[in-house]
C-alpha cells in the first residue's frame, strides 16, 4: 500500500457514501445500497465472505510457497453461465447467511496475515470495493501489511478504480470476451469488452510490469488471466493481441485451460464441453504469434484439477 492511512480513511468515507446511490461498478444501479435495497448484484450494505483460505492454487507468483490470503465474497455484477464460482456467486439467497460486518472482514485479513500468506487475494471485489477499502482502514493502523491482490471479472469502473490507486498492489484481471454479443449471451454484459479494456488500462497505469521479490513471489504489478472457451467463444487471438497492441508486450498473462462446464452451461449446447486439444494449441498458437513476453499456460489436464466445492466445509478446493 502506498497511501497514508488518512488518505485511506478518506477513500473509505468516499467510496460508502457512494453506495447511497450505487455507482461502485458500471451498471450504475443507483440503488441505496446503504438501506439495503438490492439490484443486480443483489448484495446489501455489508460484505459477503462465502469462504476465505490459505489457497495453493493460484499463479505461482500469487501462491508461491506459503498461499495465498484468499477470500471469496459472495455475489457478482455478471452472470456467467460457466462460473466455476457458482454456488457463491449466483445462488444469493443462500449467500445471506455469510454476511459479516466491516470489523470481521478486517480480522479475516489479519488471520490470513497470522498464517504466513503472501498476500491477501479480494476474489470477486467489485462490488465491494467500499466495503474492502473500509475494512483495510481499519486493518491497517492496527500493523495489517500484506499485498493486496485484486481479483476480478474486469467489469470494473474506471471512478471506482481510481479510488484503488496506491491502495491494491497486484491487479489480477480476467480478459473474458473480445465479442459484446457473446458477452451478454453468457455473461449478462453487453458492454463488457470496452468496460473490461479499460479497466485493464487503468490497472495498468497504477501497477504496471508484475514485481517480484526474490522468492518470486509478486509484490506489485498486473497479471492478465484469459479462460480458453470451446468453439473460440472467448476471442482468444483478438484479446491476446489487443493486450500486446494496447498495454505491453510485456505484461504478464496467464492462459487458463481450466473450463469445466458448470451451472447453467446445459442451456448452451456449443460450450457444454471442455476444450479440445486442437483449441488449446490454437490458444498456445495465438500467444506466441501475439508477441506477448510473460505469463503461463495451465496444462491441458487443468479442468479435473481446479473446481471448487463451496458446499463443504472447510477449503473449497481440498478434497
Amino acid at each position: 500500500m502506498r497511501i497514508s492511512i488518512d488518505e485511506l480513511q478518506k477513500r473509505a468515507a468516499r467510496l460508502a457514501a457512494r453506495l447511497s446511490s450505487c455507482d461502485i461498478c458500471p451498471r450504475e444501479c443507483g440503488v441505496n445500497r446503504l438501506k439495503d435495497e438490492r439490484s443486480f448484484c443483489r448484495s446489501g450494505a455489508l460484505p459477503i465472505v462465502s469462504s476465505y483460505c490459505v489457497h495453493l492454487g493460484e499463479e505461482p507468483a500469487i501462491s508461491g510457497t506459503g498461499g495465498s490470503g484468499t477470500i471469496f465474497f459472495g455475489n457478482c455484477n455478471l452472470r456467467c453461465v460457466f462460473c466455476q464460482n457458482y454456488q457463491i456467486s449466483q445462488d444469493s439467497q443462500k449467500q445471506e447467511s455469510n454476511t459479516v460486518s466491516i470489523d470481521k472482514l478486517s480480522d479475516i485479513m489479519f488471520e490470513l496475515q497470522a498464517k504466513g500468506c503472501h498476500n491477501i487475494n479480494l476474489v470477486s471485489p467489485s462490488h465491494f470495493v467500499p466495503q474492502i477499502v473500509s475494512a483495510l482502514a481499519l486493518a491497517v493502523p492496527r500493523g495489517f501489511n500484506l499485498p493486496i491482490v485484486y481479483n476480478t471479472n474486469a467489469y470494473d469502473s474506471v471512478s471506482t478504480l481510481k479510488e484503488l490507486d496506491g491502495i491494491i498492489d497486484i491487479y489480477l484481471p480476467d480478459i473474458k470476451y473480445s465479442d459484446d454479443k457473446r458477452a451478454i449471451k453468457y455473461s449478462t454484459a453487453s458492454d463488457y469488452t470496452l468496460t473490461s479494456r479499460d479497466a485493464i488500462k487503468e490497472m495498468w497505469r497504477q501497477s504496471g510490469k508484475l514485481e517480484i521479490d526474490e522468492n518470486g513471489v509478486a509484490i506489485r504489478g498486473v497479471i492478465i488471466r484469459h479462460l480458453i472457451l470451446p468453439e473460440g467463444v472467448a476471442g482468444t487471438s483478438e484479446s491476446l493481441n489487443w493486450l500486446a497492441d494496447e498495454i505491453s508486450n510485456e505484461v504478464t498473462v496467464s492462459v487458463l485451460s481450466q473450463y469445466c462446464p458448470t451451472h447453467d452451461v446445459h442451456l448452451f449446447p456449443e460450450i457444454n464441453r471442455t476444450i479440445t486439444e486442437k483449441e488449446y494449441n490454437e490458444a498456445m498458437k495465438a500467444f506466441e504469434d501475439s508477441g506477448l513476453e510473460n505469463g503461463w499456460a495451465q496444462e491441458p489436464d487443468a479442468p479435473e484439477n481446479y473446481l471448487p466445492d463451496f458446499g463443504k466445509k472447510g477449503h473449497p478446493f481440498e478434497k
